[in-house]
């Protein structure tokens, strides 16, 4: 759970930064387009949480994966006591 709260905080921290950047490239062309901002805003930030937060999107996966593992384990367990029984 805390990768998960890593990744998110960090992914929400690069849109808000990719969107600071957008509008302060923007604001001295004129009128800023906030709707048009905030789109070119999610394509930065999510080609570069591609790149940048990479490191976090792996260790995130493989805490899923460990979980996942485990779980289907268990249920494996649980699936070979009934048939015993």
């Amino acid at each position: 759970m805390k990768e998960f709260v890593i990744y998110t905080v960090l992914r929400i921290i690069l849109f808000f930064g990719a969107l600071a950047v957008v509008v302060g490239i923007w604001l001295p062309l004129g009128e800023v387009q906030l709707t048009w901002a905030i789109v070119i805003a999610v394509l930065v930030s999510g080609v570069g949480s591609y790149f940048i937060l990479r490191p976090f999107r792996e260790r995130f996966a493989h805490v899923v994966e460990r979980r996942a593992e485990r779980a289907s384990a268990a249920f494996e367990e649980m699936k070979a006591k009934e048939d015993a029984d």
